[in-house]
């Protein structure tokens, strides 16, 4: 055998080792994208609700429930008109309502609001969790429209509009632990995740800390209570700022305070956590820094604020300190064509919508999010970015003040 020969069979030995290792690649692959839920496979091609060119679908309300001891938290099921069975979403995400109400003249006024489903997927019905708001103490201002409509108006058998299910704010589903963070009606989004979580992936480590003042704010305390039981990995931690006579430490709270960094570092073990929070502004303009100062990754921190808030994260932080450094806010101008207002642009800004409100320029407004659309404007002049796709897709020539930035000096209608 010459030497060429030679060559040539271990040339093609490593040849077909190697076409093996790739078939086996490959196979690995396929049956793994088989074994996908259908929603990330495809959801485009499952059947479901059918909407109007609007986006929004006939829902009837199936029944209520009340799940707390003050009564002010109350679940809606929703059933669709139709009929169909519904796609899976991504638990932690919500649902948009078109709703007509009622105002003080008489007449009805029609408002987009969203709100987030608190229950793992099931193909027969969605459910949402609603806190009425009440007027802010020693204010003037009006309780909450929407809840309170709700609460006060919406039956067993009314018909309502909704939009198929969105957001970024879900769970993922891999097998990395996770804590989920809930600061009062922050619970639902959470509840949608436990769940999910708890039914198709039981052994994964589940923590959950859920913040309220007293026990009369407690949201499905017995069906929390009765998951810990029968989960040893998923572990409960109610946490009550300012606890009622009858809350006894130990059975009804286990730490008495705010959820803060000191106590997550004392219960969690070091593991590479996963962490979801939701709740109010406050709660999350704390705890997501103090997560960063821990060491905690960027890509495992993930929030959802209930009302506006002003968290930047640290990779934002440094790309605004190289966009300011690099070239003056001073050389962006905002034009607010309808208020007559020119005014330069302030990178500390999270957004237009933000930017608009700090500067006396009202802008109609609902999620915050990029997702219901309200803050919809029309776009005269310049360009604008997004941190990620808005879940709502606006017209051609408008933009999202609430999830945008301009990327050059701009003219807004408003």
């Amino acid at each position: 055998m010459t030497s060429l020969t030679l060559l040539l069979w271990i040339a093609a030995g490593i040849l077909l080792q190697l076409a093996t290792y790739l078939s086996f690649v490959f196979w690995r692959h396929w049956t793994n994208y088989q074994a996908l839920p259908e929603r990330e496979v495809g959801q485009a091609e499952q059947p479901g609700v059918e909407v109007a060119a609007s986006g929004f679908g006939s829902f009837r309300v199936d029944h209520k429930v009340f799940e707390d001891a003050a009564l002010s938290i109350c679940s809606f099921y929703l059933v669709p008109e139709n009929g169909q069975p519904l796609p899976p979403f991504l638990p932690g995400q919500f649902l948009t309502f078109r709703l007509d109400v009622p105002t003080a003249t008489g007449e009805r006024e029609q408002i987009v609001r969203c709100y987030s489903l608190s229950d793992a997927p099931r193909p027969d019905c969605y459910r949402i969790t609603i806190k009425r708001v009440p007027p802010p103490p020693g204010s003037d201002a009006p309780p909450g429209l929407s809840s309170n409509y709700f609460h006060d108006h919406i039956s067993i058998g009314n018909l309502l509009q909704v939009r198929a299910p969105s957001g970024h704010f879900h769970i993922d589903r891999g097998d990395s632990p996770v804590v989920l963070i809930a600061g009062g009606i922050g619970i639902t989004p959470m509840l949608s995740m436990l769940n999910w979580c708890l039914t198709h992936q039981p052994e994964r480590e589940v923590w959950l800390f859920y913040g309220v003042r007293n026990s009369r704010e407690l949201a499905m305390n017995s069906h929390l209570e009765s998951l810990a039981k029968a989960h040893a990995n998923f572990h409960l931690w109610v946490c009550m700022s300012n606890p009622i006579d009858d809350d006894v430490a130990g059975s009804d709270y286990r730490h008495a305070g705010r959820i803060d960094i000191s106590l997550l570092r004392a219960q969690l073990p070091l593991k590479p956590y996963h962490f979801y929070l939701c709740g109010p502004a406050r709660m999350l303009e704390t705890l997501v820094p103090a997560l960063e100062e821990w060491g905690v990754p960027d890509e495992r921190i993930h929030f959802e604020a209930f009302g506006p808030a002003s968290v930047k994260r640290r990779s934002e932080k440094a790309a605004a300190s190289v966009v300011q450094n690099e070239k003056s806010s001073a050389d962006i101008q905002v034009n607010f064509s309808l208020s007559g207002k020119q005014l330069p642009w302030q990178p500390s800004a999270n957004s237009l919508l933000e930017f608009a409100e700090a500067h006396g320029v009202p802008v109609n407004s609902g999620c915050r999010t990029g997702s219901c659309g309200s803050c919809q404007t029309k776009l005269r002049t310049g360009e604008v970015s997004y941190r990620q796709p808005p879940d709502y897709d606006p017209e051609p020539g408008t933009c999202l003040p609430c999830v945008c930035t301009p990327k050059t000096s701009i003219t807004l209608e408003l």
